[in-house]
């Protein structure tokens, strides 16, 4: 675990802050390129990008600090001005599920008010948000956030005596709960790239990736340490209950866009 790559003075520079300006690197190209073959400029996908960029910051942290509301008591700026209590700068404390949702509504209300094509470029973003993801995730690992529970597995990480996930957890093996969602994300990258150029229609690759990731994120949910507050009624966390959403409006999509829905519709 390498949580600073670099430190001068008060400005930290992190290894999840690098992996996540990577992931948006690469996710930027990704799209270009997949959007350039769908006949969309690629100058509306970067500025696209950079709505995406700040709105899903934004609803990570919004998201984060909903639930964690008693950590900011009397000190509210520091919800969004990006210098800690202890001097350092950047900000800690984010949901991804929460930019997820940022990115989408924020991305949305953008393509629309441009009168963009909405879902070749969803279908364009979808398998870079999974690389982005598979990238992120990493730099959770070497942050050492994000970390699951108590592991009896050969594969289990000791987390070291200094950071976090020892501090709550002690200095037991755990399941590396960040390395399981890199990997799925990775594998989704993989087969939303192997889909592309078989893609049967448009909103395809968009709603395939909502299902794929939702179930991937439920059921690794069940592995990983959450605070009590993450818990809302029915057992299960609210990120959960977010990707089972996510399932849903996949199947929606899918439900909706395939053609045989719309020649059912005009035989009516």
């Amino acid at each position: 675990m390498h949580p600073e790559l670099l430190r001068i003075g008060p400005v930290v520079i992190s290894s999840y802050g690098i992996l996540l300006a990577l992931a948006f690197i690469f996710s930027i190209a990704i799209s270009r390129y997949l959007a350039q073959k769908r006949g969309v400029p690629s100058d509306e996908i970067i500025n696209l990008a950079l709505v995406i960029m700040i709105s899903s910051i934004l609803g990570a942290r919004l998201l984060y600090v909903l639930f964690h509301l008693d950590e900011f008591q009397g000190r509210w700026v520091y919800t969004i001005v990006p210098i800690q209590r202890d001097g350092t700068i950047g900000l800690s404390g984010l949901i991804l599920l929460g930019g997820i949702w940022g990115a989408v509504l924020a991305g949305t209300f953008y393509v629309r008010k441009k009168r963009l094509p909405v879902w070749k470029i969803t279908d364009s973003i979808a398998p870079a948000l999974a690389f982005g993801i598979f990238l992120g995730r990493i730099g959770c690992f070497l942050n050492g956030c994000c970390f699951g529970k108590s592991c009896d597995l050969s594969w289990g990480i000791t987390f070291p005596p200094h950071s976090y996930a020892a501090a709550i957890m002690g200095p037991v093996p755990l399941h590396p709960t960040q390395l399981y969602s890199s990997l799925y994300a990775l594998g989704i990258f993989l087969f939303l790239m192997f889909l592309e150029r078989r893609q049967r229609y448009d909103g395809f690759l968009s709603g395939l990736f909502l299902i794929l990731y939702g179930v991937g994120r439920f059921l690794v949910d069940f592995f990983r340490y959450y605070e009590s507050q993450m818990f809302i009624p029915g057992g299960i966390t609210l990120n959960q209950w977010i990707s089972l959403l996510m399932i849903l409006g996949g199947g929606i999509v899918l439900y909706i866009k395939h053609p045989a829905k719309k020649n059912i519709v005009k035989s009516q």
